[in-house]
């Protein structure tokens, strides 16, 4: 056994007590653009640990604060409690075998990284999919991004400290999931999107309950913007709280809805269209602020815009078939397996080898996922798993903006940036 992975008397691995010293020494040199006197007579000064496990850290995120009083004066933050090492669990999967991986990243979206981690492969392996199976992924996906965003309404506006509207917002999700529940199999982790297509196609009641969920959601969030935007707590919570200029949200990385709120209108949909996204007609929302209300103008706008994209993609949903119809390169349908001794072949292939893409091919393909771009680098050695694979997830660049907008805010407006950013710590601890 090596020794770094001995356990000691309490419990806890050798590296910890190096891991916190590390941290708060990072803490004590960390550059802080606020100027104190060293003297600290009445003891306000103080180190105050929020998470791991913290219901308003959204996750198991760990944020470490050294305050004065009620303002933050420096704070670092520790991730990787969540950490399960998918993208070396991966290599050593077949490509569809990684597939309910995904699921377990963005939990909250799980349907986008799906369609994220399909698209690569299928750019890796040359696939084409069929129209009728793309409009269904973009069904899935926009209603995906509706999801996390109700989500993230309900949760920011609790943190800022009412408690209906959590409510509110989950009532619709659970429409949500009923959909999803009629169209995949499941409520929750959905796994829909095969590899050359989608595992079934979308029934007229699966794409009636869709036409009917997103007419009643307008009337919803119409609602909401009036209990919200006039609201003086809410306004006055979020309001030039944890600003970020344009430039600087290119210096870290950031993506998504943040992004957009610093005035760049970068929404791979439009920059890089992927499925049937160019024939798709809709806006990318913006604000120039900056700040936690600008991110939560463009959230909302943005559930508004993927109302927009399903409604057309229900009227232009064409006829065909859901899946290529390859048996090299995609799995057979179930009539083929259960009556015929080929598709039976076919299918043992699929599930034991899988998609072979060619030795030494390599691509990234990203996705305008709900919290930002999301991304997959995959290499390919000739074999039915990946070389390598690597995650390029949009919450953990979204949480190195965090660090950068906390100095010198109130303790209290934490918890509602942490909101304002949204990340999903199964997402960042990859």
């Amino acid at each position: 056994m090596h020794p770094t992975t001995k356990i000691v008397e309490k419990g806890q691995p050798l590296f910890f007590k190096e891991h916190q010293e590390r941290l708060y020494k990072s803490l004590e040199d960390k550059h802080t653009t606020i100027e104190v006197s060293d003297d600290d007579p009445l003891n306000t000064r103080m180190i105050l640990n929020m998470g791991p496990q913290h219901p308003a850290t959204h996750g198991v995120l760990r944020v470490l604060l050294e305050l004065d009083g009620e303002v933050i004066m420096k704070n670092r933050l520790d991730v990787g409690y969540l950490h399960r090492g998918v993208e070396k669990i991966a290599e050593n999967k077949t490509y569809q075998e990684f597939m309910p991986y995904t699921d377990r990243m963005d939990y909250l979206s799980p349907y986008a990284s799906n369609v994220a981690f399909c698209l690569a492969v299928e750019k890796l392996a040359n696939i084409e999919v069929p129209d009728r199976a793309q409009y269904i992924r973009m069904l899935g996906c926009e209603l995906a991004r509706i999801s996390s965003h109700l989500l993230w309404l309900g949760a920011m506006v609790m943190d800022s400290g009412a408690i209906s509207m959590f409510i509110w917002t989950f009532r619709e999700r659970e429409k949500l999931y009923d959909i999803f529940d009629l169209l995949a199999g499941h409520r929750f982790t959905v796994s829909h999107s095969r590899i050359g297509g989608v595992a079934n196609d979308a029934s007229p009641e699966v794409l009636t309950m869709m036409k009917d969920f997103v007419q009643n959601l307008k009337s919803e969030i119409k609602g909401w913007y009036k209990l919200l935007n006039k609201n003086r707590i809410f306004f006055d919570r979020n309001k030039g709280i944890g600003p970020i200029t344009a430039e600087r949200a290119i210096e870290l990385g950031l993506t998504g809805a943040p992004l957009r709120a610093t005035g760049i209108a970068y929404d791979v949909r439009k920059f890089e269209p992927y499925l049937k996204y160019s024939e798709m007609d809709f806006e990318v929302p913006t604000r120039l602020e900056g700040d936690n209300l600008a991110r939560y103008y463009v959230r909302m706008e943005e559930m508004e815009q993927s109302i927009r994209i399903v409604e057309q993609c229900l009227e232009k949903m064409p006829k065909g078939p859901i899946r290529l119809d390859d048996a090299k390169k995609a799995y057979p349908s179930k009539d083929e397996v259960y009556f015929s001794m080929e598709g039976l072949i076919h299918d043992f292939m699929m599930t034991d080898t899988g998609v072979c893409p060619p030795a030494g091919a390599e691509c990234f393909h990203s996705i305008e996922a709900s919290k930002g771009e999301l991304g997959y680098y995959i290499q390919s050695n000739g074999t039915g798993h990946p070389w390598r694979l690597k995650i390029k997830s949009p919450s953990l660049g979204n949480l190195q903006v965090l660090e950068n907008v906390l100095d010198g805010q109130m303790i209290a407006d934490t918890v509602v940036l942490i909101g304002g950013l949204d990340p999903v710590m199964g997402d960042a601890d990859k």
